[in-house]
């Protein structure tokens, strides 16, 4: 099941927007999850803990996570999934078209096993 967390560049009107759209989902903010305890944390005790929690992140950060992730595989490191948006695609400031965009994917994808998916966000 895709259920999705928001990083903290990521303004938490998306999941109240997402939220609006479908009440199933299950999609939190950086802000909001675990009382933003995370915010400004590691990157892999966010992934970490995201994937106790069988969360999906949702980031623009494709300078820090991909390595990441390289090393989580080498070490047999399972995460959550990740969701990339590319600011070139849906840029941050377009909170309707990442709602649209995280709403589609949720509704096409929400029954697919998340654990070690990488998947690219396209509007």
């Amino acid at each position: 099941m895709l259920r999705l967390l928001l990083d903290e560049h990521i303004s938490p009107r998306v999941a109240v927007g997402i939220r609006l759209r479908d009440k199933k989902i299950i999609v939190h903010s950086m802000m909001e999850w675990e009382n933003g305890s995370f915010l400004g944390q590691e990157d892999s005790a966010c992934l970490r803990e995201a994937a106790v929690q069988k969360l999906t992140l949702v980031t623009y950060d494709l300078r820090t996570i991909p390595p990441l992730l390289k090393d989580w595989a080498e070490e047999g490191r399972q995460h959550g999934g990740i969701v990339f948006v590319d600011e070139k695609t849906i840029s941050q400031s377009d909170i309707g078209g990442l709602i649209q965009s995280l709403d589609k994917l949720v509704k096409e994808a929400r029954d697919l096993d998340w654990i070690d998916r990488v998947y690219s966000l396209r509007r």
